[in-house]
């Protein structure tokens, strides 16, 4: 159980920080990132589940297809908040 769960922050930090770079315009620093990647997963797995492509699978969350989702899923939520943020300027 415990290394599922650190199994998930790794993918979550993996997928924040490639889909910080796929989205160009700065990440949201290490924890930012690492939280996007995780809630970026939970909607990747949920649009998965809809289209039937199947979910996450909990006890390996160390395989590509996890990451692939996490990745969509994390893109999909830095363009939500983009679109609810507006564009700020980042350093």
């Amino acid at each position: 159980m415990l290394l599922n769960i650190i199994g998930w922050l790794v993918i979550g930090a993996i997928a924040g920080l490639i889909a910080g770079m796929i989205m160009k315009g700065g990440g949201y620093g290490l924890v930012g990132d690492i939280v996007v990647g995780i809630v970026g997963a939970l909607i990747g797995g949920f649009l998965a589940g809809l289209l039937n492509l199947g979910g996450l699978n909990a006890n390996d969350p160390f395989s590509w297809g996890s990451l692939i989702i996490a990745i969509i899923g994390a893109i999909i939520l830095i363009a939500i908040l983009r679109l609810l943020g507006g564009n700020r300027a980042r350093v």
